[in-house]
Parts: C-alpha cells; sequence; structure tokens
C-alpha cells in the first residue's frame, strides 16, 4: 500500500485500456506510451498491461505503507529517503519509505510500476482513468492505493540498458503515416504540404487530442467537414484552419473533420511524449511497413522481458562508431 503526500501534476492509473468498447463511443484509453509502460511493468515482474501510475511532467511523492518493489519509467531524478536511486531499475522499499519522483528532464509522461500491480475497480474491463466520461478520476493528495499479491523476492535489482532506454530529448521527430481515408478532401499542394512541413506541438493538447501549428493543409472544393466517421488514436483530423489534429489514447471514437492519415501504432509512444514547441514530420509508409515496424516493436520488448526474467542474454556489439544491443536466446 502507498499513501499520496504530493501530487503536482496530472497522476492517474492507466492499464492497457479498454479495448473492443468503441462501437459504444467508449475511447481505447490506456497508457499513453505504452513502450515504457510496459518496460516499466517487466521491471517489477509484473505482465505488461499491469495497471500502474502515469504521470505527467512531474511525479508525485508517496509513501509505502507496506514492503514493495518499484521502477520508475522516465529522464527523471529519483530520491528514496533521501537518497537518490536510479530510474529504469526495480528497487526494495519498506513500510514507511518515501519515493520523491522530480520533472522529467525529456518526453512528456513518466510511469511508476509496483511488483503485483495496483488494485483497483475496473470499469468496462480496464482500471484506466477516463475523467471526461466518469470512469475513474485523478489521484490526489491522501489518496491510498492498494498493491496486487506478488512474491516480492527476487524482483528488485533488475535494470534495464541504456542503450534500451527510449530517448524523447529530440526536438523534432519523424512519424510514419498511412494516408486517408478522406484524400480527396485535400488537394494535391495540400497532401505535399502535409508530408514535407515540419509542424510544432501546441499548449492546447491533451490525452484527447494533440494539436499542431504550421503552414496549413490545403482542403479541396470539398471542405474539411465529412458525414461523421470513425477515429481511432493516431488518426490525424484537419479541420478548416488547416493546422492538423492528431487523436490520442482518450480521443472520441467519431469525428466529423476530413482525416488526411493515421500515425501508425508503432509510432505513437514516441510522438506521445513529443513536449509543446517541439516538432514533428509526418512520413508517408504503407500498411506492410507499418506492420513491419509494429513487429519489430513487439519482439524488441518481449526480447527486452525475456532479458529481465534472465531468460536471454544480452551482448553490446560496436560496429564503426556505433555500439548497440544484441539479444541471444
Amino acid at each position: 500500500m502507498i499513501e499520496l503526500l504530493r501530487v503536482p501534476s496530472l497522476l492517474t492509473i492507466q492499464d492497457a485500456g479498454r479495448p473492443g468498447y468503441r462501437k459504444l463511443g467508449v475511447p481505447v484509453s490506456g497508457f499513453m506510451d505504452d513502450y515504457s509502460a510496459r518496460i516499466a511493468n517487466y521491471l517489477v515482474g509484473n505482465p505488461g498491461d499491469a495497471p500502474l501510475l502515469e504521470f505527467l511532467l512531474t511525479g508525485p511523492v508517496l509513501r509505502f505503507k507496506s514492503s514493495a518493489v518499484f521502477a520508475v519509467a522516465g529522464d527523471v531524478d529519483l530520491m528514496l529517503n533521501g537518497a537518490p536511486v536510479e530510474p529504469w531499475t526495480s528497487h526494495w522499499a519498506k513500510r514507511g519509505d518515501v519515493l520523491e519522483v522530480g520533472a522529467l528532464k525529456t518526453g512528456l509522461y513518466g510511469y511508476i510500476a509496483f511488483a503485483g500491480g495496483i488494485k483497483c475497480e475496473k470499469l468496462l474491463g480496464s482500471c484506466s482513468a477516463y475523467p471526461r466520461a466518469g470512469l475513474g478520476r485523478p489521484l490526489k493528495e491522501g489518496d491510498e492505493l492498494t498493491f496486487g499479491y506478488s512474491i516480492l523476492t527476487g524482483k528488485e535489482g533488475k535494470c534495464l540498458p541504456e542503450e534500451l532506454r527510449p530517448d524523447y530529448s529530440r526536438k523534432e521527430i519523424t512519424v510514419g503515416v498511412i494516408l486517408g481515408p478522406d484524400l480527396e478532401h485535400f488537394t494535391e499542394r495540400g497532401i505535399e504540404t502535409f508530408l514535407s512541413e515540419a509542424y510544432t506541438l501546441t499548449p492546447e493538447s491533451d490525452r484527447m487530442g494533440y494539436r499542431l501549428d504550421g503552414r496549413p493543409v490545403e482542403h479541396s472544393e470539398k471542405g474539411a467537414g465529412i458525414v461523421t466517421g470513425p477515429l481511432v488514436p493516431g488518426t490525424v483530423q484537419v479541420p478548416a484552419n488547416g493546422r492538423p489534429i492528431v487523436m490520442m489514447k482518450d480521443a472520441q471514437t467519431t469525428g466529423g473533420y476530413s482525416r488526411i492519415g493515421v500515425v501508425i501504432s508503432a509510432h505513437l509512444s514516441r510522438f506521445a511524449q513529443l513536449r509543446p514547441g517541439f516538432g514533428v514530420r509526418f512520413r508517408k509508409v504503407d500498411v506492410r511497413t507499418a506492420r513491419e515496424e509494429f513487429l519489430r516493436k513487439e519482439r524488441t520488448l518481449r526480447a527486452t522481458k525475456l532479458f529481465l526474467e534472465g531468460k536471454m542474454r544480452a551482448y553490446r556489439i560496436k560496429t564503426g562508431k556505433e555500439e548497440r544491443i544484441v539479444f541471444a536466446g
């Protein structure tokens, strides 16, 4: 069990979300950065979809009311009882210990996982908070959270090598996008603009959608409006002002703006970590490439899980000036 002593920013319980309910108008929700969240869970011996804490920019201060193993995913300073401890590493905490999670140095979202996960009431099969619909709520000071059952022995001291930690420090990124389905609502020049310009994330962005600023995307004579159509996380809508909006995990399930493309799922995690003022470019890819990128990400996560469980070895190899990690069974 933990008690939240300070909650300086948005702090919620998240898991893999609510797939299967979009037909009822319920967003998927869940981890904004599923790559970092799943690794945080793997570090403490949990399944990748176990409920954990997601924080925005600045983490909480919490007191352990029972022994636990925890890990924090993010480029952030941590203090356990006033002494620094490392992120991306599982640590043992005993009753009465106080964990202080600082501000993220890079990226937007960080994660705190506990062995056994967090006990919570599942609503439509998920613990993920989606306050707009009354499904859960942001956490506040004084809240107490209980862990699920877990054998703690041997789960501390697991560390993710630096080469495998996601780097969210770049001020401009490129993400893959599959064009469509409403391309007839855009001119050729508008599509070219979308694929060639750099767009900047605005502060008016949240878990529902990321609003971008930059050169407007030109609509055709069909205009910006469409008969309401389905949306998924990653869908890029372009309203009448020509500035794209990328749907995120809490996005509505349908919308009436023309859709110029969909950011591929393998790139949504790093896109979610983009800070306001940072830039993004869109690169056209096909479905086959999107699938290959998804499978590559899943293979990396699976190998990382096996490595942290001691079932796979990792070797550093150097090719020219570049060092990387290679897994071997």
